[in-house]
């Protein structure tokens, strides 16, 4: 089952219930990762997205300027991906402290650098700004061929789902950084995403939905759920999809493995759908390029996650754990309190 409201659904429909919705734009609120609009006269579509880190910096949860570099790039870069899109560029939004240390901010420069690299995103432009503390944003813009495009939308029961990689290393990463930093015993988790731009391609082709794990795996299982009007039975044991190193992690810091699907902080992997009647084809240009896809399981008609914790499938009610953070107002020590008590629910099922 999943709870009826989500509480950040309803903060930004709340935010743009006024403003009117563009005639060109072929997607619905919260329907794609990038926003998507049709160019006049031709079958190409721009798709376009902005995103900022600013409460993952003020938090400490990106403290390494290198990595705020890169992620200022990777966020939204990863939304490009999730529709498809070619890359065409980026636009920078970087707000400095005036005594912001020389060296800092090489390393910070020399991120953004290395990530556009790797995305294939020149720096179009942008804008500089002081304050009193760092906030780094950007805006990126891609190129769709063709008149299919890739969305959030467009999943139906029987289809079968998929990641395009392990998944937990975002989360295990957050949980070190903010809670677990202090103990010598456990080792930071390696964290420098790529977006999956390569295979975002392919799966315009294929796909039926896509969307990326930026917020964490249950919270993106969550929003396809809404958006497509479904449940998803995942079936495939999670040693086959949880990274191994998210796995050790979990056995050192002794916490259950489902709390890195359940925080807020994703890998930016692709959660996608493929119809059955695509998927031999999908597999065999997944292989030629390269690329192992996961399968997870199936779409159902009845709303909610089934998943298999400890070989016993469990009922997940996605909303529930999507809303824990901001409803204890990102206190971690309820957070926690919050988790233990639904994992020994899940025990009790």
């Amino acid at each position: 089952m999943k709870s009826d409201e989500i509480i950040e659904n309803t903060f930004i429909s709340n935010l743009v219930k006024n403003f009117p919705r563009a005639r060109l734009q072929h997607n619905s609120l919260q329907e794609s990762d990038a926003e998507l609009i049709k160019i006049p006269g031709t079958d190409e579509a721009i798709a376009i997205t902005t995103d900022s880190i600013v409460e993952e910096i003020e938090r400490g949860l990106y403290s390494d300027p290198y990595l705020i570099g890169w992620m200022t790039v990777i966020v939204n870069a990863s939304d490009i991906a999730a529709v498809g899109a070619e890359p065409l560029g980026i636009l920078l939004n970087e707000t400095f402290p005036r005594n912001i240390d020389p060296e800092f901010l090489e390393n910070l420069q020399k991120g953004i650098k290395d990530a556009c690299c790797a995305c294939n995103l020149n720096v179009l432009g942008g804008d500089t700004n002081f304050s009193s503390h760092l906030q780094m944003g950007a805006c990126a813009l891609g190129l769709i061929h063709g008149n299919k495009l890739l969305m959030r939308s467009g999943c139906k029961p029987g289809d079968f789902l998929f990641t395009s990689g392990k998944l937990g290393k975002g989360n295990s990463y957050a949980f070190y950084k903010l809670i677990l930093s202090n103990n010598s015993l456990i080792n930071l988790p390696y964290y420098q995403p790529k977006p999956r731009l390569e295979e975002g391609k392919i799966l315009r082709e294929f796909a039926s939905c896509c969307m990326d794990t930026s917020d964490g795996m249950i919270a993106t299982i969550d929003q396809l759920m809404r958006l497509n009007n479904i449940g998803f039975n995942i079936t495939t044991c999670m040693d086959e999809w949880i990274h191994p190193e998210v796995k050790e992690f979990s056995l050192q810091a002794k916490i259950p493995l489902w709390w890195m699907l359940a925080g807020p902080h994703g890998e930016f992997e692709l959660l996608f759908t493929i119809p059955p009647e695509q998927i031999k084809a999908f597999v065999e240009t997944a292989s030629c390029n390269n690329w192992k896809p996961v399968m997870l399981g199936q779409a159902f008609e009845d709303a909610g996650l089934q998943i298999l914790l400890d070989d016993k499938s469990v009922m997940i009610d996605t909303g529930k754990i999507r809303n824990l953070f901001d409803e204890v107002n990102g206190d971690l020590v309820r957070y926690i309190k919050n988790l233990e008590m639904i994992d020994y629910q899940f025990k009790n099922q």
